[in-house]
């Protein structure tokens, strides 16, 4: 079981399906030469050109393409180098790939992947930050994917691929650094399977891309004071396994919901709801949301932290949530 980072586990994922499916091919701007984040480096040696293609800087070009080799009978995986550019092609993405199957009664499949890197935390400013996972939840038709190791890159994107549907996989770009292991030979993780990585007793931390390792990392804090977190990995917004969210809130009867995007209605405000919804009577108190600042990220380290979320801020909220006293941050010197 090797041990790759965040974008090598990028170009993996990418390569186990090539390599298992000629129809599957890449469009995007310099992903010949790997990419401005280096997640597609040595696929265009591998697969050759006409499977690996570089494009012209115009996203609409590139969805439209991909649209269209999908309803050729291609498998393609697109490239949005900074989802924000979402907005640049979104007629297409949201008004097309999205309702294809639907307005053409199934005459059309669109099996196809857009992927890019999403979220702030890199000092990239309001226009290269933003986690825009939100825009497309609202959208009917579209998958979303957003995973947070090495691991669920791998497995995750595999199983956007092979979907008969638009999967949308939106990569932290925070995270591209980051490294772990991945498992030897074909590794796929189904859509729709939320991952729970630690099981606690007093509070259900429910998480998505990177504010799971701040949720991790505020567990441990947390059990320093005597409070058991449960902590859950979404990995799919859509399809969303809120089966595993709500049996872990029915047992430990509170929840904190930890999202990188603006406070302003979201996924985290979908859960809260269906939490509300179905899980009233098990709730020993009101369903928290963690979240950002509903303002365009500053470039400046010092104002997009104050805005961001973090484990500081996990950590008080449930200590607020449960009365406690907040742990202190245990030094690392």
């Amino acid at each position: 079981m090797p041990d790759l980072t965040y974008r090598q586990a990028v170009s993996a994922g990418l390569a186990q399906e090539m390599a298992r499916d000629e129809r599957v091919v890449l469009l995007g701007e310099d992903i010949a030469s790997g990419g401005v984040f280096k997640t597609t480096v040595g696929l265009r040696d591998r697969f050759g050109p006409a499977r690996v293609r570089n494009t012209p800087i115009s996203e609409t070009a590139i969805a439209g393409a991909a649209m269209g080799a999908a309803m050729a009978g291609l498998r393609p995986v697109a490239e949005i180098m900074f989802s924000d550019f979402y907005g640049v092609c979104w007629d297409q993405v949201a008004v097309e790939m999205a309702k294809a199957r639907y307005m053409t009664g199934g005459q059309f499949g669109l099996p196809l992947v857009v992927r890019g890197a999403n979220g702030g935390g890199l000092g990239f400013g309001a226009q290269h930050s933003q986690a825009v996972e939100n825009w497309a939840l609202c959208v009917p038709g579209l998958k979303i994917v957003s995973p947070a190791t090495p691991a669920d890159v791998v497995g995750l994107l595999a199983a956007a691929v092979r979907d008969d549907d638009p999967v949308l996989v939106f990569e932290h770009k925070a995270l591209y650094g980051t490294k772990g292991p991945v498992p030897d030979g074909e590794h796929v993780l189904p859509l729709g399977s939320a991952a729970v990585l630690r099981e606690g007793d007093d509070v259900t931390l429910v998480a998505l891309s990177l504010t799971v390792g701040l949720c991790l990392a505020a567990a441990d804090r947390l059990a320093a004071a005597g409070v058991s977190a449960t902590v859950i990995d979404l990995r799919c917004l859509v399809p969303l396994d809120a089966a595993t969210v709500l049996a872990s809130v029915r047992r430990t009867g509170h929840a904190v919901i930890v999202e990188e995007n603006p406070g302003q209605l979201g996924w985290g405000a979908g859960i809260a709801a269906i939490l509300a919804e179905e899980a009233f009577i098990d709730l020993d108190g009101p369903v928290v949301r963690v979240s950002g600042g509903n303002i365009p990220l500053p470039v400046a380290a010092p104002l997009e932290a104050e805005v961001s979320v973090s484990t500081d801020r996990v950590v008080a909220a449930v200590s607020r949530l449960l009365d406690v006293p907040v742990p202190a941050v245990v030094s690392l010197a």
